[in-house]
């Protein structure tokens, strides 16, 4: 059997390799901001940057959904 014809299913659980390394960074100055400046300018910063906004809601409201590796 070739391998490429097996189509693997990642479990919810599977570490999934970042391959935005821009995006992380700047999520990442975000998060770190929002003790100082505040949700509301994070969030701003953000889209600033062009991160999309889904990846900015689930990182800035709902922490606990953040990749973290």
């Amino acid at each position: 059997m070739n391998m490429e014809e097996v189509q693997v299913r990642p479990s919810a659980k599977a570490r999934v390799v970042r391959t935005d390394l821009r995006t992380r960074d700047l999520v990442n100055q975000a998060v770190a901001s929002i003790p100082t400046l505040g949700l509301q300018r994070a969030a701003e910063f953000l889209a600033a940057m062009n991160v999309p906004a889904e990846i900015a809601v689930r990182t800035l409201v709902y922490p606990h959904r953040r990749r973290r590796y």
